[in-house]
């Protein structure tokens, strides 16, 4: 009796390129990946972060190669798309997760405010389309690329004094859209996932006592999420098989944004 299911839901042999790799988010999709069979380049700031990813991951059995990338960078990002290309093979699947945490009050003074609304633009909205434009000749090689964009539920509403950080991730959303719609004729999909509140670098500040807190109140499963949970979300978008999921915008934030009250 023939088979009923005829597409693959493994990316063993595939080429990710995921930004802000070495920590958090990032990290936990890098080695979920490679877990999965992927060869993984690893993406970030930091050399000694990077190599301790790239040397777990190797260490599990995994294919790895790391590689310091400012994602502000034009340039560095061209170099390291043709680095990533050489040393792993053409990049199948992009995740742009490189992002930083910032926050702005309308009141700053004038320099201060432009130059944080500047900042967050360009690392977390302008670099994604720098991303994609230096992979998209090896993403379209075969017509089935995959993106996948990291935003946040700051996309899907907004917090007082972070109106930098949530225009950067709205954009996310919306260029997420436009992408796939412009890509999708070529094999390419490109979604987005919206993480709410996650147990991160970024969120560890958060004294213990307001994320207890926050969850009891915000979010109906009543805790913050992990970044394996957020990393098999984005694998969920990169399958061989997800080949008709196009311009998803995906909450993982333990159904935060569905709650009314």
């Amino acid at each position: 009796m023939p088979r009923l299911s005829r597409l693959s839901r493994s990316i063993a042999g595939r080429v990710a390129l995921i930004t802000g790799a070495a920590s958090g988010m990032g990290r936990a999709t890098a080695e979920l990946f490679a877990d999965e069979g992927a060869r993984v380049a690893v993406t970030d700031l930091d050399p000694a972060a990077i190599e301790r990813v790239v040397a777990g991951i190797r260490g599990a059995g995994g294919e790895a190669s790391g590689h310091v990338l400012d994602v502000t960078d034009p340039t560095g990002i061209r170099a390291t798309v043709a680095r990533v290309g050489a040393e792993l093979g053409p990049i199948d699947i992009l995740v742009n997760n490189a992002g930083i945490v910032i926050g702005a009050s309308l009141e700053q003074p004038d320099d201060a405010y432009e130059q944080t609304w500047s900042r967050a633009l360009d690392v977390m909205l302008t670099a994604h389309v720098r991303m994609v434009r230096a992979c998209l000749p090896q993403l379209v090689r075969n017509r089935d690329g995959r993106v996948v964009n990291v935003a946040s539920t700051e996309g899907l509403g907004a917090t007082a004094g972070t109106g930098p950080y949530t225009a950067a991730k709205t954009g996310v959303i919306g260029l997420t859209r436009s992408m796939a719609v412009e890509l999708g004729g070529r094999g390419v999909t490109v979604n987005c996932i919206c993480p709410g509140p996650i147990l991160t670098g970024m969120t560890e500040s958060i004294p213990e006592a307001a994320r207890e807190k926050f969850a009891r109140r915000r979010v109906p499963l009543r805790r913050y999420g992990t970044p394996e949970e957020v990393a098999h979300a984005t694998l969920s978008l990169v399958l061989p098989a997800a080949s008709y999921l196009n311009g998803v915008v995906l909450p993982v934030d333990g159904g935060m944004t569905i709650q009314n009250s």
